[in-house]
């Protein structure tokens, strides 16, 4: 359509020039909102990381919400010629668009996922969940917030409408649209010389933003010779296969009291087959959903101390376990007994087996942590150890199913867990609140925040969900197999969950 020199040229030009400057601000919005991806994701800790990070987070927000106005608001400045009805409309579509915006950064504040088809599940359970909880005032608090935001939209689009003819004036749009090309372009770049190079202070920011797709040229760098793809591939399946040689553990600083009366103790015994008939003659409770993910026994000594998958043992073997540096700096007595070599963090709180039966019997506060055999655990079991302190008692059997057996009530349900959860669950019986995101991946039995775990196991990770044991390769093969039957499963694999339980168990990795 050819508009001549009408009034009606001048509306549809005002109106454009109006929704340049009403998209602009919704950016400056928007970028303030992705703040939280940001600051919930942590920091790079390199320079070349910081740009990316900021280049990537101004331009990837700016181009979303210009893509909006393109396809939203745009249309209307040619289309309708009511002025008042434009302002409407585009407000409420931008008012729905950041609303949309800061739902998905609080979706992936707790689950590290965005909005699309593979969160449906988890959305929907949240949602009914949330409805299910919430009363009368809360729905009303809720719309009465969307009123709020939507007239703050209303009263950005009249104040710039009124205004447009001086902010024309400035001539500021050149610059601002130069910048924000500038970051587009140096961070899809900078991003195709990480992805290249395997940096991960760039490549692990690719699930930050929703609807991200960094620039990838591996094929086009392979056909000139400027990259050999096959040591390319060979280097990124090493990326989670190898043990991580440095970590930020504690994630953040961990403070608590505890109850320094408590007396707990943690046996992991070497005895084949179900210890359910131990748990039927004292009288224990058995969580039978409980599972030794560890591919050999100093693997699973190394994740019932530290709380962790055997991928951090190299780089956090020399330092002690938070939780025990964490008790026995408190003042509870805090010892260890094992016959097979520990890991060095923690040698200068083992004690010999005279020494571990001596005080573990002693009715004094306590925690201590014993790997036995079948003998040493009758030994213990006939001293009625379990009728004068909170006893966690499991085994050690790589790659198995295994009993869990306390004299304290866990709540009830089918999830499974893994000895990562035995020290977060020691230390919430200790009374300790540190969040336990802080120095574990695993999570407390007492007060379980997720329906899932996540480990590795020869060179696999390894990830348990409802009925369900997935196995993935470093080449990515997975499998499936249902935990009861032992009967692989052809379903197909949930990348949303992978993706959101490979960021949760390499959190404290610093792997470049």
């Amino acid at each position: 359509m050819i508009l001549g020199d009408t009034p009606r040229r001048q509306r549809v030009s005002k109106l454009v020039a109006w929704g340049h400057w009403f998209a602009l601000s919704n950016i400056i919005v928007a970028i303030c909102i992705a703040s939280i991806y940001v600051f919930n994701s942590g920091m790079p800790d390199t320079a070349l990381g910081m740009l990316y990070l900021f280049s990537n987070w101004f331009s990837h927000i700016a181009f979303l919400t210009f893509l909006g106005f393109i396809l939203l608001v745009l249309p209307q400045c040619y289309l309708v010629p009511n002025i008042k009805v434009v302002k409407v409309v585009s407000s409420v579509f931008a008012a729905i668009g950041l609303a949309l915006l800061a739902f998905d950064a609080l979706l992936y504040t707790k689950h590290g996922l965005h909005l699309s088809l593979g969160s449906v599940e988890i959305i929907r359970s949240e949602t009914r969940s949330a409805m299910a909880s919430f009363t009368w005032q809360q729905w009303s608090y809720l719309s009465l917030l969307f009123i709020v935001w939507l007239s703050l939209q209303l009263i950005i689009a009249n104040a710039l409408w009124q205004r447009v003819e001086r902010l024309q004036k400035q001539r500021v749009g050149l610059p601002i649209l130069t910048f924000f090309v500038l970051c587009f372009v140096s961070s899809h770049g900078a991003h195709i010389w990480a992805d290249a190079n395997l940096y991960q202070p760039i490549v692990k920011q690719d699930d930050m933003f929703p609807l991200s797709y960094p620039a990838t040229a591996k094929t086009l760098m392979s056909k000139y010779d400027l990259l050999d793809i096959q040591n390319y591939q060979r280097r990124k399946e090493l990326q989670l296969s190898n043990p991580f040689q440095s970590a930020t553990y504690p994630a953040e600083p961990v403070y608590c009291g505890i109850n320094e009366q408590a007396s707990v103790v943690v046996l992991i015994s070497t005895v084949q087959g179900e210890l359910g008939h131990l748990g039927s003659a004292l009288g224990l409770n058995s969580h039978d959903q409980h599972y030794d993910i560890s591919a050999d026994q100093a693997s699973a000594r190394f994740s019932v101390l530290y709380g962790l998958p055997s991928l951090y043992q190299t780089a956090l073997e020399q330092q002690r376990p938070v939780p025990l540096d964490l008790t026995q700096n408190l003042g509870l007595d805090t010892f260890i007994y094992s016959s097979s070599a520990l890991p060095v963090g923690v040698t200068s709180l083992q004690v010999g087996w005279q020494d571990f039966l001596k005080k573990v019997t002693r009715e004094t506060p306590k925690l201590a942590i014993g790997f036995v055999d079948e003998q040493e655990l009758n030994i213990l079991l006939a001293g009625k150890l379990h009728q004068h302190n909170t006893l966690l008692l499991t085994q050690m059997q790589p790659n198995q199913q295994v009993n869990l057996l306390t004299n304290i009530s866990l709540p009830t349900n089918n999830n499974p867990s893994s000895h990562e959860d035995l020290m977060p669950t020691v230390l919430d019986l200790l009374q300790c609140n540190a969040p336990v995101v802080n120095y574990t991946t695993g999570q407390s039995l007492l007060n379980r925040q997720r329906d899932w775990l996540i480990s590795n196991s020869n060179n696999k990770l390894v990830l348990l969900e409802g009925q369900q044991k997935i196995e993935v390769d470093g080449q990515g093969n997975y499998k499936i197999t249902d935990l009861t039957s032992g009967q692989r499963i052809p379903d197909k694999l949930n990348m949303s969950r992978l993706s959101q339980s490979v960021k949760h168990l390499s959190r404290f990795s610093t792997q470049k």
